[in-house]
């Protein structure tokens, strides 16, 4: 039996549509269950400001890239999870200021 390169490009599409559904679940699951920034050993000492400031733009990152696909950037919201609970409410206030003003000094 013969697939036709019709029928064969649909069962691709199907499959990968699942595979990105099952890990939307999956990060679904995750930011449910989250309570507070887990360990994370690129930043192992106790001071966390690199790690509050890497969060921050991990967030835009992968907003903006997402969202430069067409493709939906719930993934995206482990990361502002993660620098809403690290950093201090009035940094975050200042580098939103700064994005919408375009002087971010950051590389989004």
């Amino acid at each position: 039996m013969m697939i036709r390169p019709q029928e064969e490009d649909e069962v691709i599409h199907q499959q990968e549509g699942e595979e990105e559904a099952a890990v939307t679940a999956e990060m679904s699951e995750k930011i449910q269950n989250y309570r507070t920034a887990p360990f994370d050993a690129r930043f192992p000492n106790t001071n966390q400001t690199r790690n509050c400031y890497q969060n921050y733009l991990d967030f835009h990152r992968c907003s903006k890239a997402l969202s430069a696909k067409d493709q939906d950037p719930a993934p995206c919201e482990w990361y502002r999870r993660v620098y809403k609970s690290i950093c201090p409410m009035d940094w975050v206030q200042r580098w939103d200021d700064q994005l919408e003003e375009g002087s971010f000094a950051g590389k989004i």
